[in-house]
């Protein structure tokens, strides 16, 4: 069992405050037997982005300066693997960052958000340019992880990448109310693409968040049962807390091996619409409608 401890934390009002409060939140998911810990969006500064460029450039840490390292150097005393989000700095803006650190140390993966939330302050961000995985050593074994931020979770493109790359888990930081809609999402990927994905968000207490972190894994059908199962293994309430979701990746790998979804049945030759950036608003262009 690969147990994700979903860090579902109230910020602190300083850097230095969050990085305290994140070391000891992490000590405590590794007591409760955690392989990784996740924390919500944006942790370094509780989601805090600036609408004057000045402030948020000010805001902004690099991503091997002391606050990632510290997490970097948790990892390996505790033997965990830690993702830690932060305000990166980047040319020519920020950039809204997930570093994850192996049970070693070692970064394994850094993930910029790639669909940032342009209709709002995070137009001043840097996008992430790729969806990345990584193989991760984890005491369970090599897992495969990928990323993805809040507003990626809107585009099944995100999670589609992913899994064509070979991710087997999916790490979603998060900072919005989580309410039935955007579980439906989170359920949908899991479910398209045959993929545990574990989010976390921030509690009630924190603005425009409601705590609701979940973990769905990914695995709609069992060999012997008459229908289809939950795929939801927790979703917290809205209270501060470490929540642990234990997923069970031999199940995973055996489901994937043998079920329809996923990559086993595309026809990606016919799909040429989705990378066809003159697609005019609000609905699609003419000689598309056919």
């Amino acid at each position: 069992m690969l147990n994700i401890a979903l860090l579902q934390l109230l910020p602190g009002k300083t850097l230095q405050e969050n990085l305290q409060k994140g070391i000891k939140a992490c000590r405590c998911a590794k007591a409760a037997g955690a392989d990784i810990a996740l924390f919500p969006e944006l942790w370094s500064n509780g989601y805090t982005v600036h609408r004057d460029v000045e402030m948020l450039k000010a805001d902004a840490i690099p991503a091997d300066g002391a606050f990632a390292a510290a997490f970097g150097k948790l990892a390996a005393e505790l033997d965990m693997a830690i993702a830690v989000t932060f305000l990166e700095q980047c040319t020519p803006l920020p950039r809204n960052t997930m570093v994850l650190f192996d049970r070693f140390g070692k970064k394994a993966l850094t993930y910029a958000k790639v669909h940032t939330c342009d209709f709002d302050v995070e137009r001043n961000l840097t996008p992430g340019e790729d969806f990345e995985v990584a193989e991760l050593d984890t005491a369970q074994g090599p897992v495969r992880v990928g990323a993805m931020i809040c507003f990626d979770r809107e585009f099944p493109e995100s999670a589609r990448i992913l899994m064509l790359k070979g991710a087997e888990i999916v790490l979603v930081p998060n900072a919005c109310p989580m309410e039935i809609n955007r579980l439906a999402q989170l359920r949908s990927r899991a479910f398209e693409n045959m993929m545990g994905i574990a989010t976390c968000n921030y509690p009630c207490g924190q603005p425009d968040c409601n705590g609701h972190s979940s973990a769905f894994d990914g695995v709609a059908y069992l060999p012997d049962a008459p229908d289809s199962r939950d795929m939801c293994i927790l979703e917290a309430g809205g209270a501060e807390g470490i929540y642990i979701a234990g997923f069970d990746m031999e199940l995973l790998r055996t489901y994937r091996e043998s079920e329809v979804h996923g990559n086993a049945y595309r026809h990606p030759r016919k799909y040429h619409i989705l990378v066809d950036e003159r697609i005019d608003e609000p609905f699609i262009r003419e000689d598309y409608r056919r």
